[in-house]
C-alpha cells in the first residue's frame, strides 16, 4: 500500500471513529478572506526570537521587496509577544523588553504601510510557550485585540483544556433580575424534555425528581419562563450532587443567545444539593431557556471553543467599530488545531482557514507528507474557508530550487494560504532595492501561479492520478480556465502527459469541449498550442504546471 492510500484510509478510519456531535452552522462570517490570506508570520524562522524592531523591519522589507505588489499584506507575530502576566483588568499585554512601545503602537506603524497586523494566542490554558493564552478568555481577548486594530488571529490549539462531556443533573432552576426584585423558581417537571442529535436517547426525570440525560449530546430540557422586563438575570441552577467530575452546561436563550458554563466537581457527601449561578439576558415577557451538553467527545470540544472564539472575535470587532463610529476591521481567524480532530469537518463554521497537519519542516519528505494528507481534503474548502497545510519554507532549510518551486506551487493549487516564513529582509539588496536574483524571491513572486491561489472561484485542486512517483492535479479557475500540475516525487526525470479529453471529461473542471487550446507553463513561460495531449518532462522533486485557457 502506497503513502497516498494510506493517508486515505487513516483519515476515513479516524472520521469513522470519532464520537461526533458538531453543532451545525452557517459558513463563519467574520474575517476578510474571499481568497487565501497572503503575508508573512514569524515562527518558521524567528520562533521567540522576536521584537517590535525586527516586526517593523520586516513589514518595511515586504513593501521595499515589492511583495505588497504581489498580494503579501500582512505581518503576522506569532508565539511569544506576550508578557507572562495579564494587567491589572486581567488583558493580555506584549512582553515589556521585547515589545516595550506596546501592539497598538506597532499597529499604527504597520498600518501606516499599507501592511495588515496579526497576532497569537492558543486554545488553552497557555501557548505553546507557557505564556499566557485565551481559553476561557475568549471575549475579553478578542476585545483586546480588536481595540488594538489586529487584523489576523492565529488561534493554537497548546494546553488546551476539553471540555466535559457530562451535565449537571437539573433539579430546578430559579430566576431574578440583578437590578433586584422576588425570583421565581421553576420545578425539574416543569421542562419539556427532548432527545439530542449524538444518541437516540431523550432527557428524562429521574428518581428523585431531577432532569437526568443531558450527558454527551443527549438530550436538552427547554424551560419557558417569564420575565417582568428586559434585562440581566441572575439564573441560579439547583443541582443533584452525583458524579463528582466537572460537568458542561450550554444555555440557549430564545434560540438567538448562547451561554456556557463549567459547573466544578462537588463531593456528594451531603444531604445538601448542589447549586450553580450564570447571568443571562432575558427579554420580557415569555423566554425560552434550553439547557444541553452538546459535547459527546474530544472532536466536539475542539469545534466548541474554536467556534465561541470565532463568535467573540467578530462581536470585538462590532463593538469597536459601533463605539469608534467606524467601519468594521475585520479580523481573518487562523484555527490552528492540527488536524487531530478533523477541523475541515467543522473549521467552516468556526473559522477563515483550519489547519490540516501538524507543523511543517524545511525538507523535502516533510512536505510530501503534509501535501498527502491536505491534497485529500478539497471538498471541505471553497471562498472565505480554507484548508491550511502550515505557512511556507520557501527560502527555508535545505530545500533546493526545483524543491521551492514544488512547495509553492502546491499550496496553490491546494488554494493554501501563502504566508511566507523566510526572512524576508533578505530579499534586499543593501541599497533597500529588491534583489530580483533571489531564487526564494523569484518563486513567491511568480504572478501567474500566485493567480492560481488567488482566482476568485477559491476551489482546490483534486488528484485525478498518481502511480507513487509521479501525481498529476487539476484545478478549475473562473472563465472556464484550467490548470494541470505534473508533481515528480521521485528522484529522477519524468515523463507526464494526460489526454486533453480526459481533461474536457474531469468532473471538477468546467473547461469548454473545443478542439484546440491556448497553454501556457507558468515556470517556463513556455506558449503554445494542444489538440490532444499536454505532456512535458519534470526534473526529480519539481513539478511543470500548465494553464488552459478556455
Amino acid at each position: 500500500m502506497g503513502i497516498e492510500q494510506a493517508t486515505e484510509n487513516l483519515l476515513d478510519v479516524t472520521a469513522k471513529k470519532a464520537k461526533l456531535n458538531l453543532i451545525p452552522g452557517t459558513p463563519y462570517a467574520g474575517g476578510d478572506a474571499a481568497t487565501p490570506p497572503m503575508g508573512w508570520s514569524s515562527w518558521n524562522t524567528f520562533r521567540n526570537r522576536i521584537n517590535e524592531s525586527l516586526i517593523l523591519e520586516t513589514a518595511e522589507a515586504m513593501l521595499k521587496s515589492g511583495l505588497t505588489a504581489y498580494g503579501y499584506n500582512r505581518v503576522n507575530i506569532d508565539d511569544c509577544w506576550q508578557s507572562s502576566q495579564r494587567d491589572a483588568n486581567g488583558r493580555l499585554q506584549p512582553d515589556f523588553g521585547t515589545f516595550p512601545s506596546g501592539i497598538p503602537a506597532l499597529v499604527r506603524k504597520v498600518n501606516a504601510l499599507g501592511i495588515k497586523l496579526g497576532i497569537y494566542s492558543s486554545n488553552g490554558q497557555f501557548t505553546c510557550e507557557s505564556l499566557p493564552a485565551s481559553q476561557g478568555n475568549e471575549l475579553l481577548d478578542a476585545r483586546t485585540f480588536a481595540e488594538w486594530g489586529i487584523e489576523y488571529f492565529k488561534y493554537d490549539f497548546c494546553h488546551n483544556d476539553p471540555l466535559p462531556t457530562r451535565a449537571p443533573l437539573i433539579e430546578k432552576i430559579s430566576l431574578i433580575s440583578a437590578a433586584g426584585g422576588e425570583a421565581k423558581e421553576y420545578g425539574a417537571g416543569e421542562a419539556l424534555l427532548e432527545g439530542g442529535a449524538a444518541i437516540e436517547r431523550d432527557a428524562k426525570l429521574g428518581t428523585g425528581y431531577y432532569i437526568a440525560g443531558l450527558s454527551f449530546g443527549a438530550g436538552s430540557a427547554t424551560f419557558t419562563v417569564d420575565a417582568p422586563a428586559a434585562g440581566t438575570y441572575i439564573l441560579t441552577i439547583g443541582m443533584r450532587k452525583k458524579y463528582m467530575v466537572k460537568k458542561f452546561l450550554v444555555v440557549e436563550v430564545n434560540g438567538d443567545k448562547t451561554y456556557d458554563t463549567i459547573v466544578p466537581a462537588v463531593w456528594p457527601m451531603t444531604a445538601v444539593d448542589g447549586r450553580h449561578q450564570m447571568t443571562v439576558e432575558l427579554a420580557a415577557g415569555e423566554n425560552k431557556l434550553k439547557f444541553c451538553n452538546p459535547i459527546a467527545s474530544r472532536f466536539d470540544s475542539a469545534a466548541y471553543l474554536y467556534t465561541r472564539m470565532g463568535k467573540a472575535l467578530i462581536q470585538a470587532t462590532e463593538e469597536v467599530a459601533a463605539r469608534e463610529g467606524k467601519p468594521v476591521k475585520p479580523i481573518t481567524y487562523s484555527i490552528c488545531e492540527w488536524g487531530f480532530r478533523l477541523p475541515w469537518k467543522w473549521g467552516r463554521g468556526a473559522g477563515n482557514l483550519w489547519r490540516t497537519t501538524l507543523d511543517i519542516r524545511p525538507n523535502w519528505a516533510h512536505i510530501l507528507a503534509i501535501y498527502e494528507v491536505n491534497v485529500h481534503l478539497a471538498q471541505y474548502a471553497g471562498p472565505g474557508g480554507f484548508n491550511d497545510p502550515d505557512m511556507l519554507e520557501v527560502g527555508n532549510g535545505g530545500l533546493n530550487y526545483e524543491e521551492n518551486k514544488s512547495h509553492f506551487t502546491l499550496w496553490c493549487m491546494m488554494n493554501a494560504p501563502l504566508l511566507l516564513g523566510n526572512d524576508i529582509r533578505k530579499f534586499l539588496n543593501p541599497d533597500g532595492t529588491p534583489d530580483t536574483q533571489n531564487e526564494a524571491y523569484k518563486v513567491v513572486t511568480n504572478r501567474e501561479v500566485i493567480a492560481l491561489d488567488q482566482d476568485p472561484l477559491a476551489r482546490q485542486c483534486r488528484r485525478i492520478s498518481t502511480n507513487g512517483f509521479g501525481d498529476i492535479l487539476v484545478k478549475d479557475l473562473a472563465g472556464g480556465d484550467a490548470a494541470i500540475c505534473f508533481l515528480n516525487k521521485g528522484s529522477t526525470t519524468r515523463l507526464f502527459s494526460i489526454p486533453l479529453e480526459r481533461l474536457k471529461e474531469c468532473e471538477y473542471l468546467s473547461l469548454p469541449d473545443k478542439e484546440e487550446y491556448a497553454v501556457k507553463e507558468l515556470w517556463t513561460g513556455t506558449e503554445g498550442t494542444v489538440t490532444e495531449t499536454v505532456h512535458t518532462t519534470v526534473a526529480p522533486h519539481g513539478v511543470a504546471v500548465f494553464r488552459i485557457y478556455a
